[in-house]
């Protein structure tokens, strides 16, 4: 892999990370819209979004032929099909959390998110763990009951964003399609739905869409740019850099968030709080390091160490 490929990668994927991590700002102007809403309209002109730039980029003609292709298997559609309805329960709790003063919450729930994937991937695909891996899992567990248990409830947001968007990755995993061909055929299942709900806002005099303001019609447009683009980009950087150092990248969105959320919107961050989170970032550390060349190196001389073979040369050494 060239170099200038992978630092090109890097410039690709930072960026998408790091417009997700600034995306709470834009729904933040949204406050007034009922989340709903936003999500009818997200997903409404995402689609139409989408539709252009696979008019601009001349991919038109293979998107025909994909969707050609899903009329004759059923179960890559039914897949399809899943991996929309899950990434548009996540935008909708993702939206509702912003704009109900949850941000650190949804910060946790990304943070999370990592582990939640590895785990998915060890239970489906029978991937096998590192010693390394494992031990942040158990970290991140304990995290999470610290959390749990000073709330006196279960932090459900933190739990369903991390567990929605693990299994939307899992569904991606499983449909191999051009990236901007795949998220157009994912609003495309869905948008018919949130076109007609728009139309029974409509309908009911209820909606914020053409009754509000220019700015607010403006915002709720945009909203299918604001979620196609960072997608695009990740999309270019993902197929140009190894996965661990993706791994590192990918928390660059809950950082930025969690900061939104204590220094910019003033959300309540207690001890209990920053205990939880300790854990969290301490157990992503470990996970991430463990994918590294030298850890995984550190690792193999530990399994000779301590394997059969050694042991036996041990005791005749003895």
């Amino acid at each position: 892999m060239k170099n200038n490929e992978v630092h090109m990668g890097i410039i690709y994927a930072g960026f998408s990370y790091f417009l997700w991590g600034l995306l709470p700002i834009y729904w933040k102007l949204l406050h007034h819209v009922n989340a709903d809403e936003i999500l009818a309209n997200r997903i409404f002109w995402s689609f139409f979004f989408m539709v252009a730039i696979l008019l601009f980029t001349r991919k038109w003609g293979a998107f025909i032929q994909t969707l050609i292709h899903f009329r004759t298997n059923k179960k890559q559609l039914a897949v399809l099909v899943v991996a929309s309805l899950l990434v548009s329960c996540n935008w909708f709790i993702y939206i509702w959390a912003v704009n109900s003063e949850h941000l650190i919450e949804a910060s946790l729930g990304y943070y999370i998110n990592p582990l939640v994937s590895v785990i998915l991937g060890m239970i489906i695909f029978r991937e096998k763990l590192s010693l390394a891996q494992y031990a942040s899992f158990g970290i991140a567990l304990m995290g999470v009951l610290i959390l749990t248990i000073s709330y006196g409830k279960f932090p459900w947001v933190s739990i369903f964003l991390a567990l929605s968007f693990g299994l939307y990755g899992l569904m991606k995993k499983m449909v191999k399609v051009d990236s901007a061909i795949g998220l157009t055929l994912e609003t495309l299942v869905v948008a018919p739905i949130a076109f007609i709900y728009m139309i029974i806002l409509f309908m009911k005099g209820s909606q914020s869409f053409l009754a509000v303001s220019a700015g607010t019609d403006v915002l709720l447009i945009g909203a299918g740019v604001a979620t196609a683009v960072p997608l695009l980009y990740f999309a270019k950087g993902a197929q140009k850099i190894p996965m661990s150092t993706l791994g590192f990248l990918q928390f660059i969105a809950p950082t930025l968030t969690l900061i939104l959320g204590i220094f910019i919107y003033h959300e309540h961050f207690s001890k209990t709080h920053f205990i939880s989170f300790l854990f969290i970032w301490t157990a992503i550390s470990i996970y991430s390091l463990s994918k590294t060349k030298l850890f995984i190196k550190l690792e193999a001389k530990w399994d000779r160490g301590t394997g059969p073979a050694s042991q036996s040369q041990y005791k005749r050494g003895q």
